[in-house]
């Protein structure tokens, strides 16, 4: 449906973008993620024709984007701040796509009303954006931008300014809309868990580069570099030596599909299985319950490392243990 091919994009001297390659399909869902100013926004305007770019292709449909007018590529935006008009109300938001296209009035009041059934705000039709919360306002403005049934929907950080409970509601609404309606969707995102319980393809991007692309599961089980590791999930580091010392014959049952030729090994906290030692090398530095799960925040030899405790396990601050990796985890990456 959508294929970017060696897009590049520079900013005078600044390589903004380089040489990325995405593919989205016809009902997928897409995450750009990464920390600020990794390119994620910058190649979302391209995509909706609100940037240049310097090289590259970018087809959709088969259709060089670059012979389609912004006006005609028939995309749905939904922007971090919303952008309702102010003096216009919900319903008026909403229809307001379909007017500029010429559909009749009636036509107009039905869409709008099986959109706003679709939010699951009936009663909201003749209220005005200042009168919503932020959730609200939220929920119209991808109800605006579903109305002219887009043919790609690009969301830029629709959740961030939100708050914590509001955001999760909303984010299993939009991807359960999306399924639905079976939009390809490409979303900009530093969040980690609103790509990997989203998504399903996740796209990590620093400074300007594709790290890996993937499954969240991909990208979480099977990081290709210490930056994919780092980002998304919490990790644990260990060079060879200090993998082999820890966990002598364990290694050799580590992922066959690590990096060839990874000199790390990424064990993630759930991974990282402690026992009782009065001899042991790592001492208990802090323990969080979290209801069903605790995290173990441990120092070994000078620096810190985590585990997550297993249903039944007890520990305390100044209680020495020994490390061991579960049969099987962890994973091999490039430094």
């Amino acid at each position: 449906m959508l294929d970017i091919s060696h897009l590049h994009k520079k900013y005078g001297s600044f390589l903004a973008l380089d040489d990325i390659n995405v593919h989205a399909g016809s009902d997928e869902f897409v995450c750009l993620l990464g920390p600020s100013g990794c390119g994620k926004t910058t190649l979302l305007r391209i995509v909706a024709g609100l940037e240049s770019y310097a090289d590259g292709e970018i087809r959709f449909d088969g259709r060089d984007l670059n012979t389609i007018d912004v006006r005609n590529r028939n995309f749905g935006i939904v922007f971090q701040s919303y952008s309702l008009f102010p003096n216009m109300t919900v319903g008026e938001n909403i229809g307001y796509g379909l007017k500029i296209r010429g559909v009749p009035k009636a036509e107009i009041e039905r869409q709008v009303r099986a959109l706003l059934d679709l939010i699951r705000f009936p009663d909201l039709i003749g209220r005005y954006p200042h009168e919503l919360s932020g959730g609200q306002q939220q929920r119209v403005a991808i109800a605006r931008a579903l109305a002219v049934a887009p043919s790609l929907l690009l969301l830029d950080e629709p959740l961030s300014a939100l708050d914590a409970r509001v955001r999760l509601d909303i984010r299993g609404e939009i991807r359960d809309l999306q399924r639905r309606l079976k939009i390809p969707t490409i979303m900009v995102t530093h969040d980690q868990e609103e790509a990997l319980s989203m998504a399903d393809k996740v796209v990590c991007m620093n400074h300007g580069r594709i790290e890996q692309v993937g499954t969240p599961h991909d990208l979480y089980f099977r990081p290709r570099t210490k930056f994919v590791a780092s980002f998304i999930g919490t990790s644990n580091f260990f060079d060879t030596e200090e993998a082999g010392t820890l966990f002598g014959e364990r290694l050799s049952a580590v992922q066959q599909d690590s990096v060839t030729g990874g000199s790390l090994l990424v064990v993630r906290p759930e991974e990282l299985v402690l026992t009782a030692d009065p001899a042991g090398e790592a001492i208990v530095e802090d323990v969080a319950f979290l209801g069903n799960v605790s995290h173990v925040r441990l120092d070994w030899r000078g620096r810190a490392i985590t585990s997550d405790l297993r249903l039944g396990q007890r520990f305390v601050p100044g209680e020495r243990v020994s490390l061991s990796l579960h049969d099987g985890r962890g994973h091999w990456v490039a430094p």
